[in-house]
Parts: structure tokens; C-alpha cells; sequence
């Protein structure tokens, strides 16, 4: 029996995820890992997360990242690893974590109480996190956690981003999404990544976009002007009820008070974090 109001769960993980992906848009990473001999963002954006696993080949990232063309990790990963190894990265990663949040946090909010509190509460849900089938929140979990709070409460963040992420990605193989029809249909709901940032950044080219999408419209999920159907806007509502019932162990945890409690406190971080700047202005969008 769940003592949680319905999706408190899903919106407590919107609303800490975002200062996890931080890092991943922040000038910091890029310069920190150039230091360690990685100096592609893209290559860098493979390394930083997929370090905790060790160096692996393309197939590994390339499966548990899942909305990135092989061919794509393939022209970086395994090369990546000769140039920096995994240890090197992470503790590079780390570095630029912590220049990130003091630069678009401030460093009262950075040493805060409510910092503090904040890391208790997220790090308190990830007790719950489970580590089958679950391979980038696994790798993540055996790392050791920081004993700054902010750089604490980061790695809650990507402990929960990635219990979470990992079981979405066990519901759209159930629901029948390869990797380019997942994003096709994600940004048809208005609350993706848009066309032009997931052609710049997964590695696809149009014509895979363009195939996908007619894919989805043989199965009657998206209309000719490339819009969800009702039958398409169903099987997404589905596709996050049953990511939340495969991430609802680590709220139900944390409690309702809690859970309410670490979504206040993780709002507050990320509004600051945004009028800071952190999030490129056009990430999400159908355009």
C-alpha cells in the first residue's frame, strides 16, 4: 500500500535530476576533462558517464546510454580510455561538479542547511535503490559518496537519475521503442529534447528521425503533421506509470514527508541553478 500521492514520487526525481545534468552542460566538465588528455565533448560526455563502469567498449555505453547511434560512441569509446583512464575521469568529473554548483548555486546555498538537509533526504531514498538489471545505477552505486554535502547530494541525484533511468529504459523495450522512435515520441509530447538538439548530439541524421516517425505512424502513435495520437499519447502516459512503479521503492522509502520535504528543497536548488544559466535555452521543444 503506497503512502505517497500519486506520481509525489515521479515529481520529487523531476525535480532533483535536472542539478544532476548540470555538469553535463557546464563548461567546467569540458575543461576539467581536457585537463586529463579527453578534449571532444562528445567523447567527454561518454567518459563522464560512463566511467563508473569501467573502461568499456562501445556496445556497453551504447546500450545502457540507449538513445545514442553505435556508430557515434563507436568513433570515441574505446579510444577515450587511452586517453584518460576511468579513475582519472571520475575524479575530473567530480572537480567539475563541484566548480559547477558554487558557480550556478552560489556558495552560501552551497554550504547551506538546506544543502545538507537536502543530501540526508536524497542519499536516505537511495538505501532503497535496487541494483538488478539496473547497470548505470549499479556502476554509480559502488562509488564512494563525497563528504561535502553539495558534491553528497549530487551523487544522490545521479544514484536516482539512473535507478530511475534504467528501469525506463526496461518500459519503452516493453512498450516496443527502439532508441530513435523513443525520441521521436518524447519530443512529440512537448517535453523533449527537440529535433535539432538530438541530431546534433545522439548522432542520427534526418533520415533516421524521418523513418522512425514513419514507424510510429504505421502503428497509429503519431499523425501526419507528427503529433501524438490518442493512442500515441496513451502508450507515453503508460511508458512513465510504469517507469514509476519500477522507481517507486527508493520514495516509498523516503516517506511522504520526506519525499514532499526533498522536492521543496530540490526546486529551490534548480530554480537558482536555471536563472543561472545552467540549461541551454532551447534544449526541450518539438522545433
Amino acid at each position: 500500500m503506497t503512502t505517497l500521492a500519486p506520481r509525489a514520487g515521479r515529481r520529487c526525481h523531476n525535480s532533483v535530476n535536472p542539478l544532476h545534468s548540470t555538469v553535463y552542460f557546464s563548461p567546467d566538465l569540458d575543461k576539467e576533462l581536457a585537463g586529463v588528455g579527453i578534449d571532444d565533448p562528445r567523447a567527454a560526455y561518454f567518459a563522464g558517464r560512463g566511467a563508473a563502469m569501467g573502461a568499456v567498449g562501445p556496445g556497453v555505453i551504447a546500450a545502457a546510454f540507449y538513445n545514442f547511434s553505435y556508430d557515434l560512441v563507436a568513433r570515441h569509446v574505446p579510444a577515450v580510455w587511452r586517453a584518460a583512464s576511468p579513475e582519472a575521469v571520475l575524479d575530473a568529473r567530480l572537480r567539475a561538479v563541484d566548480s559547477t554548483l558554487r558557480r550556478v548555486l552560489g556558495e552560501e546555498a552551497v554550504a547551506s542547511d538546506e544543502m545538507a538537509e537536502a543530501a540526508r533526504l536524497a542519499l536516505r531514498a537511495t538505501e532503497a535503490c535496487d541494483r538488478h538489471a539496473r547497470p548505470l545505477y549499479a556502476a554509480h552505486a559502488d562509488l564512494p559518496v563525497p563528504e561535502q554535502p553539495h558534491l553528497a547530494y549530487w551523487h544522490a541525484a545521479t544514484l536516482l537519475r539512473e535507478h530511475r533511468g534504467d528501469g525506463h529504459l526496461a518500459a519503452l523495450l516493453s512498450a516496443g521503442l527502439d532508441p530513435v522512435e523513443a525520441l521521436v515520441s518524447h519530443t512529440a509530447t512537448g517535453k523533449g529534447m527537440s529535433p535539432r538538439w538530438v541530431l546534433g548530439t545522439r548522432g542520427w541524421h534526418r533520415t533516421d528521425w524521418d523513418a522512425a516517425a514513419g514507424r510510429l505512424r504505421e502503428r497509429g502513435l503519431l499523425d501526419e503533421a507528427g503529433e501524438l495520437t490518442g493512442a500515441g499519447t496513451a502508450l507515453r502516459a503508460e511508458l512513465e506509470e510504469h517507469t514509476d512503479r519500477l522507481d517507486s521503492a527508493p520514495y516509498e522509502h523516503l516517506g511522504a514527508d520526506g519525499v514532499e520535504r526533498l522536492t521543496e528543497l530540490a526546486r529551490g536548488f534548480l530554480m537558482a541553478a536555471a536563472g543561472a544559466g545552467a540549461f541551454p535555452d532551447d534544449l526541450i521543444g518539438k522545433g
